[in-house]
């Protein structure tokens, strides 16, 4: 039997169980990123693990997420990451260089190479036939010393993309499609291997956009195959000697095959408030826009910005919206500039923001009060663009240029003009100045790290409880994100601080919730969590569990999990479990007391786990799913507690 493009992938980097869906493996990692939002707490666990030196062929820390440099704490975070990274062997990408996954697509990702980072959409890096996967910081920092990546082996569903995109759609409306059909939950566990002659016709930065959004879908990451477009591709970064052809087998076999058609696709949008939530463009049409943002990891690259370029051109934004667009690297910057389409962009009314998330991430450009705002982006959770009451519309870049011009929602087809046809250059102007290669060895030695005020260090669990006794501290429904467990915006200059950045927790659900959870805490109690179906959606932001874990939850008790999430839960100590009957979800409320007697041995045992729910007098069954190695972590309080055992 053949084999698919992960199966190969992953064999070749298998260090721990064989490739068996649904088993544990651990796979040897080539290269890691890290983003400054969760780097500064990666490299804190990376220098806890004491190793001299980071053991990959290449780790890169950037600086893409926090550049507003407001109030000391930003500016001291990346003063810290840049001496870690000399002294430790890791390049640096400075702030304005550009986002980690548009940087890392362009500079650094290798076709057959197993990616690690510390962010949820590092999946990007699968559009150059990479294996490459989001994890969270704890994860990375025990990769770059050296030490395998675990997780489930994955399903693996083959999307066959058929025909030729029509004018006026673009990759961003097939990953919509995708969304449509897949949604945000049921999806852990498994890979999505894009072929077919649809595929083919795609170049490198369409696979990207698709790729990254995967993450959406809850899969463990994306992958297309290596092929003449990632040649050209890498021919044109001055790469083409990190090419190699990789594919499926004709024989392989894959869990589940789904068609898509793309020549039928029309524009697509998600609306409020989950990318999974999509229409047509035409259903919503004439909906009145204040903002359109067009930029972010997955809608950044010269391609995109020159097909918006090539839309504005002679045209002004409407005097009702604001239009702002922000290029997702300085070399996507620097080539929009040499062409003369920064100036198209600038003569049309858009403003320019710095190369780096801003938007996406909620800290800056938030939306006016019930404002409309189209974004190129990938997230459109409840409160992400830093505007609670704002609605936010995911949208391809054509749609959101035309809706620029004309204020309204407005399907692309009926600007009445030809669809604009963008080539890409053969050689891209290439600029690395602005990434700092580490001291040698020699030197690193004598490197002293800079540690501002606000930087902390992780904190320490203590062992797994004997039983857990404690009240529900919350109760939540389905498809919460790491957003709503501790938010994103100008709170995650608090990522080094875990005890100022726990006072968010919940924040954007339950504004009291962090006051009440260190309270139990204080009393000798447990906090617990209830929550509906996916629960963990979106970064892999490990703050949602270190903040959990400081506060005093010992368990969270869903209907299901998202990976990355459930990982981090298990990495700092509290047990993921899932109501093995929903029904008993709806007789759970906010404040009850429960009981799980006995919890230290029956996972020690593999036992049937019960849970008492004193308030009202019932008893209940949950499953949990933990490895040998989980288990010892779990039992340890955690993945660094039980090196330091």
């Amino acid at each position: 039997m053949g084999k698919t493009i992960t199966e190969k992938i992953i064999e070749a980097h298998i260090v721990s169980g064989r490739f068996v869906p649904g088993t544990e493996i651990g796979i040897r990692i080539d290269q890691t990123l890290t983003q400054d939002a969760t780097g500064t707490m990666a490299y804190l666990e990376f220098e806890s693990i004491q190793v001299p030196r980071v053991r990959t062929e290449l780790s890169i820390s950037y600086i893409d997420h926090n550049t507003i440099q407001s109030g000391f704490e930003n500016s001291d975070d990346h003063r810290y990451l840049q001496t870690v990274a000399q002294k430790y062997g890791i390049f640096l990408s400075r702030a304005g260089n550009g986002i980690c996954h548009q940087v890392h697509f362009e500079r650094f990702g290798k076709p057959g190479k197993t990616l690690l980072g510390s962010d949820s959409h590092t999946p990007t890096g699968g559009a150059l036939g990479m294996l490459a996967i989001g994890a969270g910081g704890l994860d990375v920092a025990l990769a770059m010393a050296g030490e395998p990546f675990y997780f489930t082996c994955p399903k693996i569903i083959k999307i066959n993309l058929q025909g030729k995109l029509p004018p006026w759609t673009s990759a961003k409306d097939i990953i919509l499609k995708v969304l449509e059909i897949f949604t945000t939950k049921g999806n852990v566990g498994s890979v999505f291997e894009y072929g077919g002659d649809g595929t083919a016709a795609l170049s490198a930065p369409e696979r990207a956009t698709i790729a990254n959004m995967g993450a959406e879908c809850g899969v463990t990451t994306s992958v297309f195959p290596s092929d003449e477009m990632t040649r050209v591709f890498l021919k044109a970064q001055g790469r083409l000697d990190d090419w190699q052809e990789i594919k499926a087998d004709p024989d392989a076999e894959y869990d589940r095959v789904v068609d898509i058609d793309i020549s039928h696709l029309v524009p697509l949008t998600a609306k409020p408030h989950s990318p999974d939530n999509v229409s047509t463009v035409r259903n919503v049409e004439g909906i009145p826009v204040d903002q359109v943002c067009i930029g972010s990891c997955t809608n950044s690259s010269f391609k995109d910005l020159v097909t918006v370029a090539k839309i504005l051109k002679g045209r002004a934004v409407h005097p009702k919206v604001s239009l702002v667009i922000a290029p997702g690297s300085r070399q996507v910057l620097e080539n929009l500039a040499a062409a003369g389409y920064l100036t198209d962009l600038i003569m049309a009314g858009a403003r320019l923001m710095e190369s780096a998330c801003g938007f996406c991430i909620g800290n800056s450009q938030s939306p006016q009060t019930r404002g409309v705002s189209l974004r190129t982006s990938n997230r459109n959770y409840l409160g992400r663009s830093g505007t609670i009451d704002a609605d936010v519309y995911i949208v391809s870049p054509e749609t959101a240029a035309a809706s620029a011009i004309t204020g309204k929602f407005t399907d692309p087809r009926d600007l009445g003009v030809a669809y604009p046809e963008v080539n890409m250059p053969d050689r891209f102007h290439i600029d690395d100045s602005m990434i700092i290669t580490p001291e040698s060895t020699e030197n690193s030695s004598a490197m002293e790290i800079f540690r501002g005020p606000n930087i902390g260090v992780p904190p320490v669990n203590d062992l797994f409880p004997d039983a857990i006794k404690g009240e529900v501290t919350i109760k939540v429904g389905d498809k919460i994100t790491t957003d709503h467990i501790v938010p994103a915006g100008t709170r995650m200059k608090y990522r080094s601080n875990i005890p100022k950045y726990s006072e968010c927790f919940f924040e954007p659900l339950d504004g009291q919730c962090s006051e009440r959870a260190a309270n139990i805490r204080d009393k000798g109690k447990h906090n617990i969590i209830v929550a509906g179906l996916s629960y963990g959606q979106g970064s892999s932001r490990e703050h949602a569990a270190i903040c959990t874990m400081f506060l005093g939850v010992k368990a969270v008790i869903a209907k299901s999990f998202e990976r990355i999430h459930a990982a981090n839960l298990i990495n700092f100590g509290i047990l993921p479990v899932t109501f093995k009957d929903y029904r008993d979800y709806e007789r759970i409320n906010q404040g009850d007391a429960l009981e799980i007697l006995n919890a230290r041995k029956t996972i020690e045992g593999n036992g049937k786990m019960i849970v008492k729910n004193i308030s009202n007098s019932l008893t209940f069954e949950v499953n949990y799913n933990l490895s040998e190695r989980q288990k010892k972590i779990l039992l340890a309080g955690g993945a660094l507690n039980l090196r330091h055992t």
